[in-house]
């Protein structure tokens, strides 16, 4: 991975969900970067909320960070529909979330962070930006294979060598632990960028957003809001501490 502050050039693509950890990468871009734009991919997500909070954190971030908002370049929205009826995963079907025979959940969506570099590369490359931020961990996380680091530092090797030149893909995340990224958010934005990402991002499976929890919106229950839920009160504990 590369450090953004030695690249020679200065504008970023951040693959953006709408969720915890690629607002905090966003933010994380428009910290580091002249330019920023952004890239998501409608896969045949089950929720269709998970869009629209892409919308409302671009737009809230524009409006509570000035600097930040003259940063902010255009978005893009792909569609993968096709992909994501061959996943076949609990996030695009009517399917229970559980570990599989494989020994993998049930919300792994084979390939995707792959797919998704190479889709956002091809357009990074037509648009003049050589770095791509994501939010891949494998610190805390559900034992995706393709959030590991090796597989980002592979992606990026062959990302590069088949567009015969430089692509690099910067993952600020990827040995923080979910305590860490919520702090991370508090370090860029203080308190504004942390209440940004409790009321306007979005990251449960099920896709709820009646009940408005001290850590954002969610179920509560299923795997991504257990682990932002403990992040936060792991993150709350040290800060108190």
């Amino acid at each position: 991975m590369t450090d953004a502050t030695s690249s020679p050039n200065r504008s970023a693509l951040v693959l953006f969900s709408g969720g915890q950890d690629s607002a905090t990468c966003l933010a994380w871009a428009l910290d580091r970067y002249d330019a920023v734009e952004t890239i998501g991919f409608d896969y045949g997500q089950r929720h269709a909320v998970e869009m629209g909070a892409r919308e409302s954190v671009r737009e809230e971030i524009a409006r509570r960070f000035p600097d930040w908002a003259g940063r902010l370049g255009p978005d893009i929205v792909v569609d993968l529909a096709g992909y994501g009826a061959l996943a076949d995963s609990a996030l695009t079907t009517d399917r229970a979330i559980e570990m599989d025979a494989q020994g993998l959940p049930t919300t792994f969506v084979p390939a995707r962070n792959l797919v998704f570099l190479a889709v956002a590369a091809a357009h990074a490359w037509r648009r003049g930006i050589e770095t791509l931020v994501g939010g891949m961990c494998q610190t805390d996380y559900s034992g995706y294979p393709d959030c590991r680091a090796e597989t980002i530092a592979a992606q990026q090797r062959a990302l590069s060598l088949g567009l015969d030149a430089e692509m690099a893909v910067e993952t600020p995340l990827m040995h923080l632990t979910k305590a860490e990224t919520w702090a991370l958010a508090d370090e860029l934005g203080g308190d504004s960028l942390v209440e940004l990402i409790v009321a306007d991002t979005h990251t449960c499976y099920r896709g709820e957003r009646g009940v408005l929890h001290e850590w954002g919106y969610g179920c509560g229950d299923c795997p991504a809001c257990e682990l932002r839920a403990r992040g936060w009160a792991e993150w709350r504990a040290e800060a108190a501490s």
